[in-house]
């Protein structure tokens, strides 16, 4: 860590590993202490016109972004060098479906936070942790759109699996590269705080619905229906009988 000081290591140290563990201790906290809070106060019943378009939109986008993060941070630069890839083909297709990922992200977020603070009845849902994490997630998604689009789609581009990718791989090995991270320009530093920060927030916020998924539904067994047969009316006169 040479040539890093005591603020640097905070950031790119402190705050990734104390993010991780309020994210794990956390979730097992609420699952086991605030069961009713972790799958309860849905607000479908309660608003479902913008739900319909803002959930899709969101959660799609998420994910396209998810695994465009995954192929270029986890997968090292020298594994696209060796199929034969060339830079600027990977570039400008990470930024295309980076941007196209980040574009229907926004668009989702804007439509349920406007439908989280204009809706009445879901506003009174709405706790103020969930605010913090929708701002967290918008800081997020911009500080992302900014270089993907700015920088590497009209721009002349950064390598960020030069800087942002080495250090990230190395929290997971235990040696995390905090000179490398320092290097990088401040937006994708930016971005990568919040996205710790939001991390933090993740298990008090409403965003632990994501693990609430019914998986058990692809094993449980099937419902067999059977028919009661004809059931014929009561006989006059004996319909108060027992």
């Amino acid at each position: 860590m040479n040539g890093t000081g005591a603020l640097d290591v905070f950031w790119w140290v402190v705050l990734p590993y104390v993010a991780m563990t309020v994210f794990v201790v956390g979730h097992v906290w609420r699952w086991r202490y605030d069961r009713f809070g972790w799958d309860c106060y849905s607000t479908e019943l309660l608003e479902r016109r913008l739900l319909r378009w803002g959930a899709p939109l969101f959660h799609y986008g998420a994910f396209a972004a998810i695994i465009g993060h995954v192929m270029g941070i986890l997968v090292p630069a020298s594994f696209t060098h060796a199929l034969g890839i060339p830079e600027g083909v990977y570039r400008w297709f990470s930024a295309i479906g980076g941007g196209l990922a980040a574009v229907v992200v926004v668009a989702g977020i804007v439509i349920l936070a406007c439908r989280r603070m204009l809706i009445p009845r879901v506003r009174a849902t709405t706790a103020k942790v969930d605010y913090v994490a929708l701002v967290l997630l918008l800081v997020i998604v911009i500080t992302g759109v900014v270089p993907t689009i700015w920088w590497n789609l009209l721009g002349p581009g950064y390598d960020y699996r030069l800087t942002v990718a080495p250090w990230f791989r190395g929290l997971f090995t235990g040696s995390p590269d905090v000179a490398a991270m320092v290097r990088a320009p401040a937006v994708y530093q930016l971005h990568a705080a919040a996205a710790w920060v939001l991390w933090a927030v993740w298990p008090f916020s409403r965003l632990v619905h994501a693990w609430s998924f019914p998986l058990w539904y692809l094993w449980r067994p099937f419902v067999v229906y059977r028919s009661r047969g004809i059931i014929l009316p009561p006989e006059p006169g004996t319909a108060g009988r027992r």
